[in-house]
């Protein structure tokens, strides 16, 4: 299943989130935390998002205890990179470019983030110089 391709509701994402910041966890612990009223069909709900989140391939369960256990199978960056290249190949052709550009215009970057682009932009530089990429 192509999983960057797969959209992801603000339901969706807020288990993803708790997953990401807490490991393995039940859906109790999931509905506790995010429907804290703990009413049974906040249960359901975290049951259907989970039952969804398993489809499209964001998370994994362990049937064997009694208490199914569930982890997310992707982790936020790669998550956040799928979401990007989809955003970017529904607005721009698939370049990133154009994003990138608009996010660096719209946001002060501090010394420390300009250093790190800096350095990204060189490890994925060509290695052969005077070869460089044309930009469509």
């Amino acid at each position: 299943m192509n999983q960057g391709r797969q959209k992801v509701t603000e339901a969706e994402l807020a288990v993803l989130e708790f997953l990401w910041d807490h490991g393995e966890a039940t859906t109790r612990d999931i509905t506790d935390a995010l429907y804290p009223r703990g009413a049974a069909s906040d249960v359901a709900t975290v049951q259907k998002l989970l039952h969804r989140l398993e489809a499209k391939g964001y998370v994994r369960r362990d049937r064997s205890p009694f208490a199914h256990r569930v982890q997310a199978n992707v982790s936020r960056t790669e998550f956040a990179g799928q979401q990007l290249q989809a955003m970017a190949e529904r607005l721009s052709g698939g370049s990133l470019v154009p994003l990138l550009v608009q996010l660096v215009e719209r946001h002060t970057l501090s010394a420390a983030e300009r250093e790190k682009i800096r350095r990204l932009l060189e490890e994925h530089a060509p290695e052969r110089p005077g070869r460089e990429e044309t930009q469509p």
